[in-house]
């Protein structure tokens, strides 16, 4: 995994600038490029940056050359305030005061500050077509990872879809934005079968089999099975289900027919880099897997399932490491915390810590059904809860609401992220919110945020 720190000053900036014009500056006061070179030279993209909690800035090349240039003094440019605008040339203060904007080549950036778009083009996503350059190194192949929360498309879901004719019903209205990314994961918290006696009453959740058909349309590689619910049919359903997955579209994770295929991660490759996902269960339910035990891969702790069990966590951090050794990008998927809540268990950020010293990139909690804060641990990016994604909790306001995790890696950095609020519909389908009830979904997410994650106000 990369760990870097990003510090630039002005004055760095404005030395490297592909330059249009030949009136000296100073370091206050970079001059923007007005033409790419043609020489060959190497060039990489000169970004305006926000604090993360902020919306990415959409800004014409003319507006993002006067940002560059000094000649802004306002916010009304970036978001329509009159607010004094602060320029600053480095990440960290960026981080440190949410009113700074930072103007720096786009290598100096790392996941805690937002680039703004200018003339529609992310710099990130879309480094090659971005039209403000500053010499220096080419950026890596560019790798984009959609992560999304809790997926149950049996019960009441299963039905409506079943009425419709279509299984993958809930699927549908971001199947696009999904399949736009080079991966695609998210956790299954259901069984594939219901071949076995229910053991968590109207809470035992079974989906039908040809739903792995609507899943792999709608982009999915793979989903995590380390979860509370992959065991509520018993031993023949869980068994029929790692099957199932075992020979479809959609690759599992997190579970297996004892502890060592459960600890087996899924790897893919895409542009060059190796990405390796790893999934665990703290929730309880779902048998614990053992040498000779199927189950899903499990941490003890709290709050659901007693107190920390080091050997536990300890057997996943070696798992973690050896991984970080194979792959380029590490995965973590934990079921974890208390439901119905936007505050993360204080043993979630302390097992996240351990993960990320183990070598974990990125960290993506599920079961609390809300959406809860991120964290950032030295280059490790944590989101403790992305919400429900599919599922019929339909009793109160946030079971019905989430995020989709967007993340762009150049290389095998982790270089930013993108979170897309959305609410289920009446067919329990996730679709896009924006206005006010955006503003609200991801105000719960900052307010609840550690670090450069935080913000009292969206």
């Amino acid at each position: 995994m990369t760990r870097r720190g990003a510090a630039l000053g002005l004055g760095g900036v404005v030395a490297g600038l592909v330059l249009g014009c030949t009136t000296p500056t100073t370091p206050t006061t970079p001059t923007a490029p007005t033409t790419p070179r043609t020489d060959g030279s190497a060039q990489e993209p000169l970004v305006v940056a926000v604090h993360a909690t902020r919306p990415a800035p959409r800004l014409t090349l003319a507006e993002a050359r006067a940002v560059v240039a000094g000649e802004v003094d306002t916010w009304r440019t970036l978001d329509g305030t009159g607010r004094p605008l602060r320029i600053v040339a480095s990440v960290r203060e960026v981080r440190r005061d949410p009113d700074a904007v930072a103007v720096l080549p786009a290598s100096a950036l790392d996941a805690t500050v937002r680039p703004a778009r200018v003339g529609g083009v992310d710099p990130l996503r879309r480094p090659a077509d971005y039209p403000l350059l500053v010499v220096g190194t080419p950026p890596p192949p560019v790798t984009t990872l959609s992560v999304v929360g809790d997926v149950m498309l049996g019960r009441r879901v299963a039905a409506r879809a079943a009425a419709a004719g279509d299984p993958s019903l809930p699927l549908r209205p971001l199947q696009r934005r999904l399949r736009s990314a080079d991966l695609t994961v998210g956790t299954l918290e259901s069984t594939l079968s219901d071949d076995g006696a229910p053991r968590q009453g109207d809470d035992s959740f079974a989906a039908p089999p040809d739903v792995l058909a609507g899943l792999a349309d709608a982009g999915f590689d793979a989903v995590s099975l380390a979860n509370n619910h992959a065991g509520d049919f018993g031993k023949r359903a869980l068994l029929a289900t790692l099957d199932l997955l075992a020979d479809g579209p959609v690759r599992a994770f997190g579970a297996g027919r004892d502890r060592a295929a459960a600890g087996t991660a899924y790897v893919a490759e895409r542009n060059g880099v190796r990405f390796a996902f790893l999934g665990f269960n703290a929730i309880g339910e779902t048998p614990r897997a053992t040498r000779g035990r199927p189950g899903a891969l499990s941490v003890r702790m709290p709050p659901r399932t007693g107190p920390l069990v080091e050997r536990d966590l300890a057997y996943v951090e070696r798992l973690v490491r050896r991984l970080d050794r194979q792959a380029d990008v590490v995965v973590v998927l934990p079921h974890w915390g208390t439901q119905y809540t936007h505050i993360a268990e204080p043993i979630q950020s302390r097992v996240a810590r351990r993960l990320a010293g183990a070598g974990a990139d990125l960290v993506v909690g599920g079961h609390p059904h809300w959406v809860q804060g991120l964290q950032w641990y030295d280059g490790t990016l944590v989101a403790h809860s992305l919400g429900n994604f599919v599922f019929d909790m339909d009793f109160m306001t946030q079971t019905r609401q989430g995020v989709l995790l967007e993340a762009v890696f150049w290389g095998s950095e982790l270089k930013g992220f993108r979170l897309v609020p959305y609410a289920m519909d009446d067919e329990f389908a996730p679709r896009p919110a924006d206005g006010r009830l955006a503003a609200d979904i991801l105000g719960d997410v900052w307010r609840h945020g550690g670090g450069p994650f935080r913000r009292s106000a969206p």
